[in-house]
């Protein structure tokens, strides 16, 4: 029995005897089938191949991403809090090196994804780390190819995991897309960590707001109004995105309105 991994969106499935018929993933509008057909792993098989890195982007905040880049590419981010470490979305990779890191900075008291895209190899993640709990929110539950216990569904618009960070349902590429915001983030200037769900682009001093960003599917306006008007309550200066690079390191707010009335009113126009 084998926890396979399909090589093309990284999500881990639930364990069976040979490889699934299909990634449902990958196998709808948002997402896509590889070019070259449906193609799985396993863990044990991209530790052979792959390695973490591991970056301080400030301080109390780390980036941990694949090498060389593997599925969709995104890197997932540590938060570090004295209430408890948090793992901001995930990566399809854990090894013994990635594992003894985190712990040396405390381990994990929970994981948060934004959205199913993400959800890679969670539960992997949470048995390494004392069966942490994971945090997604009920409107994706149907995109869980691994269910599992530690899993906990959310619901509503808003969930406190601690003094200083906030679970935001923006909703958008997903029914259950959600951003984190970190009170002390940005020298205590305010962090909004997105994944996806708003998109640092190339033009970093813009973000956009896509239905499926391979596949160039847009949102209606009133979705992307959603979203900004979910982070609006909330203090940030600075986005952290999916990849490496695709931050925003000050200004990040007249960021998302500036890029919200240039697309609500491209499209409209």
């Amino acid at each position: 029995m084998e926890n396979h991994i399909c090589t093309t969106c990284g999500t881990q499935f639930r364990a069976t005897e040979s490889e699934p018929e299909r990634c449902p993933v990958c196998d709808e509008e948002r997402q896509y089938i590889g070019w070259g057909g449906q193609e799985w792993t396993t863990l044990e098989d991209l530790q052979k191949s792959h390695r973490n890195s591991i970056r301080k982007k400030e301080d109390g905040l780390y980036a941990i991403g694949t090498i060389p880049e593997f599925g969709i590419g995104q890197r997932a981010l540590l938060l570090q809090h004295p209430e408890g470490n948090i793992l901001w979305d995930c990566i399809s990779l854990i090894d013994e090196a990635t594992i003894d890191f985190v712990k040396g900075l405390g381990g994990l008291s929970a994981i948060a994804i934004s959205h199913p895209h993400y959800y890679s190899s969670m539960v992997a993640w949470s048995q390494a780390f004392g069966n942490t709990p994971i945090y997604l929110h009920e409107d994706d539950r149907q995109w869980v190819m691994r269910p599992h216990g530690n899993i906990h569904f959310w619901k509503g618009e808003t969930l406190l995991l601690n003094q200083s960070m906030t679970l935001i349902r923006c909703g958008g590429h997903f029914d259950g897309g959600t951003v984190l915001h970190w009170l002390e983030g940005a020298k205590s200037h305010g962090a909004l960590l997105t994944g996806d769900i708003i998109q640092v682009v190339q033009d970093r001093r813009f973000v956009s707001f896509m239905y499926s960003y391979p596949n160039l599917i847009p949102l209606p306006a009133k979705k992307v109004q959603r979203i900004v008007d979910a982070v609006e309550p909330y203090a940030y200066d600075r986005i952290y995105g999916a990849w490496w690079d695709k931050n925003i390191l000050t200004g990040a707010k007249k960021a998302v309105h500036d890029s919200a009335r240039r697309y609500i009113g491209a499209i409209k126009s």
